[in-house]
């Protein structure tokens, strides 16, 4: 009886073991994932790449002011047509990637719509709350048809200048994104993010009457899951700033300013 129970104390005691070297090596896994989870990416950061989207100014900057801030070589790759420049990046680890793009008006060659787009994917990790974000902004001229077109209220009318950036957008993308993956996938995701909220609108037209305050639309996200957006008319030129991810998450509850002060560096991680 002695030996048997000695034999069951043993196994117990064996599998407790076990149980314990395999708990000290998931910590140990845990916490690697955690230090290269926190670990910075190389340069560069948010706040130096929204900077050349700040410095492009609409209906003043030419197509040469824009080609002496819009790229930074050393990180990214530029693409360019007779109208737009785009200039693109991704870090090393492929967790982060952007792109700046400046469309120009052909006949007075001076920007006529800028677009600055940052995403971070970097994994969840145990410990870690979710990373993972995007965020869009844009800034452009409106055509007068869309603006000078009679629509039933102000809301009709705000949610068809969403739309005609989005239009603008995609036919910005498509002459300069040709084989340039990043360009494709991150215009899709733009794309997926604007395609909500119109669909969101469309259900409750009322909402966008928010889309002018503070914190604006809340919609849901595939990719992301929550979402929010905020688009602000003066005379003839839109500005946009859309949210994805753990940004929204975070910043929800939190005055951001107007959108043209762009203080992007306070709204995302520096890396």
């Amino acid at each position: 009886m002695k030996s048997k129970t000695a034999y069951i104390t043993g196994k117990l005691r064996a599998f407790n073991i076990a149980v314990f070297l395999c708990c000290c090596a998931l910590v140990f896994l845990s916490s690697c994932a955690v230090v290269e989870f926190a670990k910075p990416e190389a340069p560069p950061s948010n706040t130096l790449i929204s900077s050349n989207y700040v410095q492009t100014e609409i209906k003043t900057s030419t197509s040469a002011d824009v080609l002496t801030v819009i790229n930074m070589p050393e990180y990214e790759m530029l693409s360019q047509s007779k109208s737009v420049i785009a200039s693109v990046g991704q870090k090393k680890r492929g967790y982060k990637a952007w792109f700046n793009m400046v469309a120009f008006d052909e006949e007075a060659l001076t920007a006529r719509r800028k677009y600055l787009f940052i995403e971070d994917e970097r994994p969840k990790s145990l410990f870690v709350e979710p990373w993972a974000y995007a965020k869009f902004d844009c800034k452009m001229v409106i055509e007068s048809e869309v603006l000078d077109k009679p629509y039933s209220n102000e809301n009709a009318k705000r949610i068809a200048i969403l739309k005609q950036v989005k239009e603008n957008l995609n036919n910005d993308l498509e002459v300069v994104r040709l084989d340039n993956k990043i360009l494709n996938v991150e215009g899709m995701i733009i794309n997926q993010g604007l395609a909500a909220v119109l669909t969101t609108l469309d259900t409750s037209p009322g909402q966008a009457a928010k889309l002018s305050e503070y914190p604006g639309v809340e919609f849901s996200n595939l990719t992301y899951d929550k979402g929010r957006i905020r688009m602000l008319l003066n005379e003839d030129v839109v500005t946009v700033e859309m949210k994805l991810g753990s940004i929204v998450k975070k910043r929800l509850g939190i005055p951001v300013g107007s959108l043209e002060e762009m203080q992007i560096e306070e709204e995302i991680p520096a890396n």
